[in-house]
C-alpha cells in the first residue's frame, strides 16, 4: 500500500518489544496541502517526524524547534510536577522519546507562551497574600544553605501567582485584573502582606480583614484562664474590639500586652467576622493561599532541591501555570 503523505515509514522496537511506526502515519501533506522546503526531525508524542519548512509554518513550530507542542506541554507537566532527571525519565516511559534534563530544564527558563500569568474573564473580589520560603544554592560547597521569601497570591479562591524577588510583577498583574469595589485583602499578620497590600487598588477600594484563624492563634498564645480566653474570643468574633481589649487589661495586662500591641496595630482589619460569614458568605481566612503555597512547595521543596535564585521565579511561573490548568493537555 502506498505512503499517502509520501513519508519514508521506519519502525522502532521499544523497550517492552512493541513494534511502532514512527513516520508518516497521520496525513500531514493532506493537512497542511503543502510539501515544500527544507526537511526537518521533529519529535512529537507518537514518535519522530519528518517534516518540511512550510508544514511546520502551518503547524505552528517555530523555527529551530525540534520538539512539537503537544510534546513541549507534556515536557512542562512533567517538569512542574518533579525534577528534571526524573521528568526525563518519566517521558520516555510514557511516550518513548528521549528529552534530556538539560533541555527540560532550558524549556522551562525560556518557555514564555504558557507561563505568563492568565487574565479573569469575571471581576476578582477576593485577594489573599501569604509568603513561602525557598532555599537557595550557596556559592561554596560545604556552606550552610540560605532560605528566602517569596510571595504568593490567590484570587478570588482560583487563580494562582507567585514571584521572587519581584513584587512589582505580582500587584501588576492583580492590578491587571477587574477588581470589585469593595476588594476583599484577606492576610495575616505580617507586616510585608500588607505592605504589598498597599500598592492593589486604592485604600478605599480595598476591605481589609485580618485572618481570623491567625487572630484566634495569636489570642490563645496568651495564655491563663481557658474561661477568659473563651470570652475575648466571642467578642472578637462579634466584632466588640473595645470589649475584648478592655477585658484583657483588666484581667491580665501584663500576659495579654503583646497580644494588645497586635489588636491595636490591626485594629482597622478586625470586622465582624461573625457578620461577615453568617450574612454576606464572605471568607474571614486566608486558607486558600495557605494551601496554594503548600501546592507551590511541592515542587520546589522536592527531596534535596537547592535553587539558583534566577531559577526560582521561573520554576514559580512553570507550577502556577501548572495549577492554574494553562498547560493542560
Amino acid at each position: 500500500m502506498s505512503n499517502p503523505g509520501g513519508y519514508r515509514k521506519s519502525s522502532e522496537r521499544t523497550s517492552f518489544g512493541i513494534s511502532r511506526t514512527r513516520d508518516g502515519i497521520f496525513f500531514i501533506e493532506q493537512k497542511t496541502k503543502t510539501n515544500i522546503g527544507k526537511e526537518r526531525i521533529i519529535k512529537s508524542s507518537v514518535g519522530k517526524l519528518r517534516l518540511r519548512r512550510q508544514q511546520l509554518e502551518k503547524l505552528g513550530v517555530e523555527a529551530r524547534i525540534r520538539i512539537s507542542p503537544l510534546l513541549q506541554k507534556c515536557c512542562l507537566c512533567l517538569s512542574a510536577n518533579e525534577s528534571f532527571s526524573q521528568a526525563e525519565q518519566d517521558l520516555f516511559l510514557l511516550t518513548g522519546m528521549k528529552v534530556g534534563h538539560s533541555t527540560l530544564q532550558r524549556q522551562v527558563y525560556t518557555e514564555k507562551e504558557h507561563l505568563d500569568f492568565p487574565d479573569s474573564p469575571i471581576a476578582i473580589n477576593e485577594v489573599c497574600l501569604d509568603g513561602g520560603k525557598v532555599r537557595l544554592r550557596t556559592q561554596n560547597l560545604g556552606d550552610k544553605c540560605e532560605w528566602r521569601d517569596y510571595q504568593a497570591a490567590r484570587l478570588s479562591g482560583v487563580y494562582y501567582g507567585a514571584t521572587f524577588r519581584r513584587k512589582e510583577e505580582l500587584t501588576s498583574w492583580i492590578n491587571s485584573q477587574v477588581l470589585t469595589n469593595p476588594l476583599i485583602c484577606l492576610g495575616d499578620g505580617h507586616s510585608g502582606v500588607w505592605n504589598l497590600f498597599s500598592q492593589i487598588a486604592s485604600s478605599q477600594q480595598r476591605h481589609e480583614i485580618l485572618d481570623w484563624f491567625h487572630l484566634k492563634e495569636n489570642l490563645f498564645k496568651v495564655g491563663g484562664s481557658l474561661k477568659r480566653l473563651r470570652r475575648v474570643e466571642t467578642f472578637l468574633w462579634q466584632g466588640k474590639i473595645k470589649q475584648a481589649i478592655a477585658l484583657l487589661r483588666q484581667e491580665c495586662p501584663k500576659r495579654a500586652r503583646k497580644f494588645l500591641a497586635y489588636i491595636e496595630k490591626h485594629r482597622h482589619r478586625l470586622p465582624n467576622y461573625e457578620l461577615l460569614q453568617t450574612e454576606y458568605n464572605i471568607s474571614v481566612g486566608s486558607g486558600s493561599v495557605e494551601s496554594a503555597i503548600k501546592q507551590l512547595d511541592r515542587r520546589l521543596k522536592i527531596s534535596g532541591a537547592q535553587w539558583n535564585p534566577h531559577s526560582v521565579t521561573p520554576m514559580l511561573r512553570l507550577r502556577c501555570a501548572y495549577l492554574n490548568g494553562q498547560i493542560a493537555v
